[in-house]
C-alpha cells in the first residue's frame, strides 16, 4: 500500500548480514512507494547503498569506552530519542532487526501504541537464551506484543522455543533472506588461477581456520583458496597460512563489493561456519550457479541445501569431510554441473520480489 511510512530500526548500518537484508528491504519498499526511514541506534558508516528517498536517523554516537554508568546513560538516551523519532515520524509500522534493537523498539512502540515487528537474525544461544530471568521475561513481554517475531530459519524458532517462556509465543513467522542482486553486469577476471572461494567476516564463528586446514589436506597444486572478508581473525588466519606454508596459495582478499565476479569465476564455494543465522553468502553463491559445500551448522544450511541435489552438506567439526567434499566436486564434473544448475533455483524462491511480498503481507496484516 503505497504512501505508508515504515521505520526500520537496527544497531548500525555497517557491513553485515542483517544490515544487508534490512538495506535491501528498505530499498525494495522505497521502490514500492512507501516512505522509508531507517533508525540506527549507533552512528556508523553505511555499508550498503540505499535508495535516494530513504532517510537515515542515527540516535547516538558512542564516543567513550562503555562501563556500567555509560551503558545506563546510553540506554536512557536511546530510549528517549527513539520515542522522540517515533512521535515525530508517526509510522504505520516499525520493523526492527537484532535483539537490542528489538527490545528498545518494543518498549517504545508499546508505550506509543504503534504496531511493530521484531526479527531475530542469529542464534538465540548467543543472545536471548543467555539473558538472566528479568531480561528473558522483558524480552518475552516485548516479543509477545509484536505483530510477528520474524526469523529467517526454522532452527532459530526452535532454538528460541527451547527457552521455556518463548515456547508460549504464537506469532512466529519464517521469512527467508532475499538473494542480493549485484548492480554490476560485468564479468571481470579476479584471479589468474582456478580457486575455491570462501566469503564472510573473519571471525571465529565463520570457521575459516577449518577451511584453511581442509584446503591444506587437499594436495591439489593447480588451485588456490580465496577468502573474501575482513575482521579480527585476520592475524590468526595469516599465522595459520604461514605455518602451513600456503602463502602463495591462500589469499585473504579483504572486503569486496564486486562479489559476483568471485562467485562467477570460483570452481566451488565453501561455507565452513561454526554457526549461522541464515547465510547470505551461501544463497548468493548458489544463485550465481556456483557449486556449494556447507558445514551443517546452526542455522540455515540444512534448510537451504538438499544434500547431493543443490549442494553438499558436511557434518559440523569434520574437517576431513570438507576436504573429501571439495575433492569430489572438483573431480566429478557431472556432479559439479548438477549442483551448480540446481543451486540457481534459489534465485527464484528467495528473489527480492517474493521475499518483499511476504514482508508486505505481514506489515499490512491486522495487528
Amino acid at each position: 500500500m503505497s504512501g505508508l511510512k515504515l521505520v526500520f530500526v537496527i544497531y548500525t548500518l555497517q557491513k553485515g548480514g542483517a544490515e544487508r537484508v534490512l538495506s535491501t528491504l528498505g530499498n525494495s519498499f522505497s521502490e514500492r512507494a512507501y516512505e522509508v526511514v531507517i533508525v540506527c541506534m549507533n552512528d556508523a558508516e553505511q555499508g550498503y547503498p540505499l535508495a535516494e528517498g530513504i532517510r537515515v536517523i542515527p540516535l547516538l554516537k558512542r564516543k567513550y569506552k562503555e562501563n556500567v554508568f555509560r551503558r545506563l546513560i546510553y540506554g536512557m538516551l536511546t530510549y528517549f530519542r527513539l520515542l522522540g523519532v517515533l512521535l515525530r515520524e508517526k509510522p504505520y509500522c516499525v520493523i526492527s532487526f537484532m535483539t537490542s534493537a528489538n527490545l528498545w523498539t518494543g518498549l517504545s512502540c508499546g508505550l506509543l501504541k504503534i504496531p511493530y515487528i521484531v526479527s531475530e537474525r542469529t542464534t538465540p544461544d548467543h543472545t536471548i537464551n543467555r539473558f538472566n530471568f528479568f531480561f528473558k521475561w522483558m524480552s518475552y513481554f516485548v516479543y509477545s506484543g509484536s505483530k510477528a517475531v520474524v526469523v529467517p530459519a526454522k532452527g532459530i524458532e526452535t532454538c528460541l522455543k527451547n527457552n521455556g517462556i518463548f515456547n508460549r509465543l504464537t506469532n512466529y513467522s519464517i521469512i527467508r533472506n532475499p538473494v542480493y542482486v549485484f548492480k554490476s553486469n560485468e564479468h571481470l577476471i579476479v584471479h589468474h588461477r582456478k580457486f575455491i572461494l570462501g566469503v564472510g567476516r573473519l571471525s571465529y564463528e565463520k570457521g575459516f581456520d577449518q577451511l584453511i586446514d581442509a584446503f591444506s589436506k587437499l594436495r591439489i597444486k593447480n588451485i588456490d583458496l580465496i577468502i573474501v572478508g575482513q575482521g579480527l581473525e585476520k592475524q590468526n588466519l595469516t599465522a595459520q597460512i604461514n605455518r602451513l606454508n600456503l602463502q602463495d596459495r591462500v589469499i585473504l582478499a579483504g572486503a569486496k563489493d564486486d562479489l559476483q565476479d568471485y562467485y562467477n569465476q570460483a570452481e566451488l564455494f565453501v561455507l565452513p561456519s561454526r554457526n549461522e543465522g541464515y547465510p547470505n553468502a551461501l544463497i548468493e553463491a548458489m544463485s550465481s550457479g556456483c557449486p556449494c559445500i556447507a558445514v551443517d551448522c546452526e542455522f540455515g544450511p540444512s534448510e537451504i541445501i538438499e544434500d547431493g541435489q543443490n549442494g553438499i552438506l558436511v557434518p559440523k567439526g569434520n574437517i576431513p569431510a570438507i576436504t573429501k567434499a571439495m575433492f569430489n566436486v572438483l573431480f566429478d564434473l557431472s556432479l559439479k554441473k548438477k549442483l551448480g544448475n540446481e543451486a540457481r533455483m534459489i534465485g527464484q524462491t528467495n528473489s527480492l520480489e517474493v521475499i518483499s511480498d511476504k514482508w508486505e503481507a505481514l506489515i499490512l496484516s491486522p495487528a
